[in-house]
């Protein structure tokens, strides 16, 4: 009999309970990993990151079928259901997982390449904000986390700064 090797399953948690579960499954023995990354919130006019799973409500967990009691899991606190094709687990291929702790940063978390793919020149509406649903043009992106967009205030082009994530294409 060919020994089996582990592999990578979805579970689906219970809502906001993928910590919670995560740590009752490696109690149980199970490597799990929970891709998360900084989300930016916006409340009450006040902005702040917080940490966010990647995929809320899902976590992914390491189990050899062969030799380990995989049934446990849908016993587990936090837990709703392991995801299978009929009765059995369905695997995640081993490439989804790599390419996800590709984009790890140094802590741990998933990095997003906040770069729009607009050129100089290519119409923009504003999402939201003091300029909400006002229509301009790309200018240009002077640091990390904010355009440059030029706008019709007055009769004239006006440079303004805002946030990447308060545009998209018009």
């Amino acid at each position: 009999m060919m020994p089996s090797q582990p592999k990578w399953y979805v579970v689906q948690t219970r809502p906001n309970a993928e910590s919670k579960a995560a740590t009752h499954l490696e109690r149980q023995g199970f490597a799990t990993y929970l891709p998360r990354y900084r989300k930016q919130r916006r409340h009450a006019r006040c902005t702040d990151v917080v940490i966010a799973p990647l995929f809320p409500r899902y976590l992914f967990v390491e189990v050899d079928i062969g030799v380990q009691r995989w049934r446990s899991i849908y016993s587990t606190i936090g837990v709703s259901r392991l995801i299978c094709n009929g009765d059995v687990p369905a695997p995640v291929p081993g490439h989804v997982l790599a390419m996800l702790k590709q984009r790890e940063d140094a802590a741990g978390f998933i990095h997003f390449d906040h770069r729009p793919s607009f050129r100089p020149g290519d119409k923009i509406r504003v999402l939201d904000g003091l300029f909400g649903d006002c229509l301009g043009l790309y200018d240009g992106m002077p640091d990390r986390d904010r355009v440059a967009i030029l706008l019709d205030l007055l009769g004239r082009k006006v440079r303004v700064l805002l946030n990447a994530e308060a545009v998209a294409a018009a």
